[in-house]
């Protein structure tokens, strides 16, 4: 259901920028960036408002999945991945489940996008089990060599997850 990467060079995004303008691109583009998302995906909200315990939280972006009957928690990082953006998901994903998911619904999951992932943190933070996939996004199509070594390796990983 979901890729790994994305390809978000529509956003026409260049040099250093900061996740505030990330997200307002994708705003800005949200009819190219659905369907880099994936078939099914309508949005709903941005900075979507989550208060726990008197402290207020901001989820970069919600959307719903008609497929999957569930909403999709997205939030967007510049930069690596960090083992604490699962500990900051599973909080929107645990709300949205209480407070949002309604009858006939699946349990909400949540995507976090990064510039840059470590295979290995995400394996061994078992994200699966907390229905949190990663995924990296490119803003620029990467020189062909770098593409090709990629390729390879999303390959040698699916066959070893076939082979499981």
């Amino acid at each position: 259901m979901f890729q790994d990467p994305y390809l978000l060079d529509f956003l026409r995004l260049k040099g250093a920028y900061l996740e505030k303008d990330l997200e307002q691109a994708v705003l800005r583009e949200m009819e190219s960036f659905i369907p880099e998302l994936g078939a099914g995906f309508s949005f709903v909200e941005r900075q979507k408002r989550i208060s726990v315990g008197g402290e207020d939280f901001y989820l970069d972006l919600l959307f719903y999945n008609r497929k999957l009957r569930r909403l999709v928690a997205v939030e967007l990082k510049i930069g690596r991945f960090r083992p604490e953006f699962k500990g900051q998901m599973e909080l929107y994903l645990r709300w949205l489940d209480r407070h949002e998911r309604q009858a006939g619904e699946g349990v909400p999951i949540g995507m976090i996008l990064c510039s840059e992932k470590c295979e290995e943190q995400v394996e061994l933070l078992e994200l699966d089990k907390s229905g949190i996939r990663v995924a990296e996004y490119l803003t620029a199509l990467p020189a062909r060599r770098l593409l090709e070594t990629r390729l390879r390796a999303a390959l040698a990983a699916a066959k070893r997850r076939l082979e499981v």
